[in-house]
């Protein structure tokens, strides 16, 4: 450790001005006119990784953004890692209610300020960082392969297609992926498990054009009325989700595994305070971190229609619009969840809309099982740097790849995540605790460490 250490300080400054200049790329993959960013990203990973000390690091086109990859052979016969990280992000809405320019990173106490910080610019770019150490010191121990994707946050659309166009360009024995969290600053923890996912967005029309609200209210329908009570009975009293067959392929988590999650230490309080909100909600039976982890949900994540400028506006609009989006269990296909959702929503509509539903993108769930060489490897090295065990958990969140990684390239994925809830990832004011970011990179050097040994 004393080496990584004596490194990290040394390099500590210039490892922060190449993550700032990733970060200023407003790489926002959901914004087409953003194309020219994603270019931008993918030319800078190229260097990073080539200056790293990459054999090889090239960008590949795709139907959609692209993809870098590099390599590192040191010997064909040795083990080989396949790191995935994503260099796009979130959009940054809404803008008024960053403390700073969310492009323009700033580092103020001990953490850094800035849209993909965390998600996913500062945990991939630990990775590099960890090679470039092995590199220079010339304790590298395996191969190393890097998938760097450009659609991560629109649902690496089009990164099943590469993967199976270039089998054996990725071919490797683990997969080592950081874009999750830990329970806590100091208490450690590995993903074991992500939700799977199905996202849509519904168009509900009624009059042809926006009518005049007294003459046409109360004989014309409002289609942002039915759309809110279309929503309204997504869920029941007791927050279980209504779709006729949602449940069918849920898999009951046991009751020694629910146990186990609930040794995993949880505050309601510090929880409730770190969000803002006076009290939770969810489904009966089940505490919140089993509602985020083991239990499927439905959330609307954006709605709108009629007139929303300043002042009045007496109209009853032609259009309603909703972006919802399912967190999956495994087991549950979300290709199967997509159709029930568009048969069942678009029925239940009055006569008097029109509803039409399109999906949009969406991805199966993941487990890990924990006594893989590769997880036995990730949990030693957490145990080096933080001085205690992780704990295994079960993510709400989804990464739709990694199913499609095992399924395609037949690789589990280790989930080595140094993330925490107060980063506000997707949000306002996303950030990264540099204690967190060397750390990573400390224990992902130790992983590589005890993963050939």
């Amino acid at each position: 450790m004393e080496i990584i250490n004596r490194y990290i300080e040394e390099n500590k400054e210039r490892f922060l001005e190449e993550l700032f200049g990733l970060i200023r790329i407003p790489s926002i993959s959901s914004l087409s006119e953003n194309r020219p960013e994603m270019d931008k990203a993918a030319t800078y990973w190229v260097k990073i990784l080539n200056e790293a000390g990459a054999d090889r690091a090239e960008i590949f086109e795709t139907a959609g953004n692209p993809v870098v990859f590099a390599e590192k052979i040191i010997d064909p016969s040795k083990p080989t890692v396949l790191v995935y990280g994503h260099m796009d992000v979130m959009p940054v809405d809404p803008l008024d209610q960053w403390k700073s320019d969310p492009f323009e990173p700033e580092v103020r106490d001990g953490r850094i300020w800035a849209r993909g910080a965390n998600d996913d610019k500062g945990q991939s770019f630990m990775h590099a960082k960890a090679f470039e150490f092995m590199v220079r010191t010339n304790t590298l121990p395996c191969n190393v392969k890097f998938l760097i994707e450009g659609e991560e946050e629109v649902g690496s659309v089009n990164l099943a297609a590469f993967c199976t166009a270039h089998k054996e360009l990725l071919k490797a024995d683990i997969i080592l992926v950081s874009d999750t969290g830990m329970i806590a600053r100091d208490i450690p923890s590995i993903t074991v498990g992500l939700r799977g996912l199905a996202y849509w967005q519904v168009e509900v029309t009624g009059p042809d054009r926006d009518l005049h609200s007294g003459l046409f209210g109360g004989a014309v329908a409002n289609p942002v009325n039915e759309l809110c009570k279309m929503i309204a009975g997504l869920t029941d009293a007791d927050h279980h989700i209504t779709l006729p067959g949602f449940y069918d392929d849920v898999i009951e988590v046991s009751a020694t595994e629910r146990a186990m999650l609930a040794e995993a230490p949880f505050d309601e309080t510090n929880y409730r305070s770190a969000i803002g909100v006076n009290a939770l909600q969810g489904e009966v039976g089940f505490t919140t971190m089993e509602r985020t982890g083991i239990r499927p949900t439905f959330d609307v994540c954006g709605i709108w229609g009629g007139y929303v400028g300043e002042g009045a506006k007496t109209i009853l609009p032609s259009k309603a619009y909703a972006k919802i989006s399912a967190r999956l269990v495994p087991n549950q296909d979300h290709h199967k969840i997509a159709d029930l959702f568009k048969t069942w929503f678009e029925s239940i509509a009055a006569p008097s809309v029109k509803v039409e539903v399109t999906s949009l993108h969406g991805g199966q769930g993941y487990v890990c099982p924990i006594d893989l060489p590769a997880y036995r490897a990730a949990e030693a090295a957490y145990q080096d740097v933080f001085g205690l065990r992780p704990v295994p958990v079960r993510s709400g969140g989804s990464i739709p790849i990694i199913s499609s990684f095992e399924e395609i390239l037949g690789i589990k994925t280790i989930l080595m995540g140094f993330g925490l809830e107060s980063d506000a990832i997707h949000s306002p004011n996303e950030n990264f605790a540099l204690e967190n970011f060397y750390n990573g990179i400390r224990t992902i050097v130790r992983f590589y460490h005890h993963f050939t040994n």
